[in-house]
């Protein structure tokens, strides 16, 4: 894929700008970027989600840097023109800022990113800045923020109230100064967000946040029917691909146990004369 192909920073602020709305997708592995690459998404985000959705993980906290940086190369292989941003994980930005600036860097230098997601603003927005000033691109994110969930009330919409609401306003305002090149906004409501998506002049990405945004993201195996432990209210499922598989491998073992796979067109021959020669050798 030629670089002049690779959808950049700038591309997002001009799609913001002229009304396009941003694609967004989670992937976790090499042929997931494949597929969300070849369907032509714009950005693909490898979510620390990942805890949940791959590892089975209760929740996301659980992930951590080297297991996130796994993911990130793998996608990374399989997609060159997305423009790729990775979920800092829990406790990966909190510690210190130094650290933070070092584990952002991580995901450039190590797993070929283009950029870094961090939840949550107040301190973050300076932790943030701190991370944009090393020349790491960084990504915003608030509302519902998963990875303080117990904290902040569990898994709940935020700014239900006008004080709330005023105060994601704010936050929203105060990762642009920090020099945020976008933000995600979930679990918001729809007029909410879209005030927030006004107001700045960089791009929104919602999730669960009505369609006032200039983008929108879910999660790979929330589209595609994969996962159905727990299915947000905000989630479109696009395909139930979960029981087609499970569907084609009882298939696979009901054909194993009656014999009917392999067959031969399944099965490597071999030259009857070095046949011959083999089992000459086995009965000497």
């Amino acid at each position: 894929m030629s670089v002049d192909n690779k959808v950049s920073i700038l591309d997002l602020h001009k799609k913001r700008d002229s009304g396009v709305p941003i694609t967004m997708i989670t992937a976790y592995d090499y042929p997931g970027a494949i597929l969300a690459e070849e369907a032509g998404v714009d950005t693909i985000l490898v979510g620390d989600s990942l805890a949940m959705t791959v590892l089975g993980h209760p929740n996301t906290i659980s992930v951590t840097m080297e297991e996130m940086l796994h993911h990130c190369r793998a996608v990374s292989r399989g997609a060159n023109r997305a423009l790729l941003i990775a979920d800092m994980p829990f406790l990966s930005y909190h510690v210190s800022i130094e650290e933070a600036i070092r584990n952002a860097g991580r995901f450039l230098k190590e797993a070929h990113m283009d950029a870094v997601k961090l939840e949550g603003s107040g301190a973050m927005a300076k932790t943030a800045a701190a991370i944009n000033t090393a020349g790491i691109p960084v990504m915003g994110h608030i509302g519902l923020t998963p990875q303080t969930a117990a904290k902040s009330g569990g898994y709940k919409v935020r700014g239900k109230t006008a004080e709330h609401a005023l105060l994601l306003l704010q936050d929203a305002l105060a990762l642009e100064d920090a020099g945020c090149f976008a933000i995600v906004l979930e679990a918001i409501p729809a007029p909410v967000a879209e005030q927030i998506t006004q107001k700045l002049s960089i791009p929104t990405i919602g999730i669960g946040a009505g369609a006032g945004t200039d983008g929108q993201v879910l999660v790979f195996h929330d589209i595609l029917g994969l996962f159905d432990q727990f299915v947000p209210k905000f989630v479109k499922q696009y395909a139930n691909l979960r029981q087609p598989v499970i569907d084609a491998i009882k298939a696979y073992c009901e054909e194993i146990r009656t014999g009917k796979f392999p067959q031969a067109e399944h099965s490597f021959k071999m030259d009857k004369s070095e046949l011959d020669k083999f089992l000459d050798y086995l009965e000497k």
